[in-house]
């Protein structure tokens, strides 16, 4: 059995991982309004093959809600709500350049008080994935900041973040080789497996995880997880991610053709 609490970037297999220092970023998301109120709205996907319990809950996402960054989006997993902006790329500190490639920042806001470890981790884990997909060697010496905005948490929050930032990044132009999503998945005490779990559903959970996935070959970009499950477990997991990743990029292509398609 595994146990406690593990991250892994750009991993070529599930069962791999890796530990890597926080990372700390700093920046301002300027005109943050409550979104979701106009959304496109999903009626929902389920992922009927394991299950009543492996359900997605309803997505929504808005586009293009902010003035001054370069791009923005608002998604919406159940209850759970992030506003996300993306400024650049633009021009970066001597201090942060790097001579073949942007730089990636990704800052996470907290919808009270300050950020703190749980934030910061997120951050690093963000961004990680962010730096797999973004062409960064396009935009050499410049600075590309993704600054995040927790409006309501209710499960999920990770993935969450995930999907804002990458249609956010969509709507800022910034040139990715593929799109990528967050998918997060509970296992009860009796082996249940819970997609898109509550907060409630979380807390009580044995063990949970996260991947981010990418929309070419549903390649696992990064994982986190979190409490007790078995080789099998976590194989079971993520061949159930990488089933609704299918859903999710299913709802980013509908969301699009809705907003840029004439009628």
């Amino acid at each position: 059995m595994r146990t406690g609490y593990a991250t892994c970037a750009q991993a070529h297999s599930a069962g791999r991982k890796r530990r890597s220092g926080l990372h700390v970023g700093s920046g301002t998301m300027e005109g943050v309004v409550a979104a979701g109120a106009n959304a496109h709205a999903d009626t929902g996907t389920e992922c009927r093959s394991r299950g009543p319990g492996c359900s997605l809950r309803h997505f929504a996402c808005e586009q293009n809600l902010l003035s001054r960054p370069d791009g923005s989006a608002s998604f919406l997993q159940g209850d759970t709500s992030v506003l996300a902006g993306v400024y650049g790329p633009a021009e970066v500190k001597v201090s942060k350049e790097i001579f073949n490639k942007a730089t990636l920042e990704v800052i996470l806001r907290p919808k009270i008080g300050l950020p703190g470890v749980a934030e910061r981790n997120r951050e690093r884990m963000i961004r990680n994935t962010c730096e797999a997909v973004v062409l960064g060697a396009l935009h050499p010496r410049t600075s590309i900041t993704v600054v995040l905005q927790i409006v309501s948490d209710a499960g999920s929050l990770l993935a969450c973040c995930l999907n804002a930032a990458c249609m956010a990044l969509v709507d800022a132009g910034v040139p990715m080789r593929a799109l990528f999503c967050g998918v997060t998945c509970a296992l009860d005490s009796d082996g249940t497996l819970v997609l898109d779990p509550t907060a409630k559903q979380e807390k009580e959970a044995r063990a949970v995880l996260t991947f981010a996935l990418d929309s070419v070959d549903r390649k696992l970009l990064m994982s986190t997880t979190k409490g007790l499950y078995s080789d099998a477990e976590l194989q079971q997991c993520l061949a159930a991610a990488q089933t609704a990743s299918q859903h999710v990029f299913r709802f980013y292509r509908d969301s699009l053709l809705r907003r840029y398609s004439k009628s």
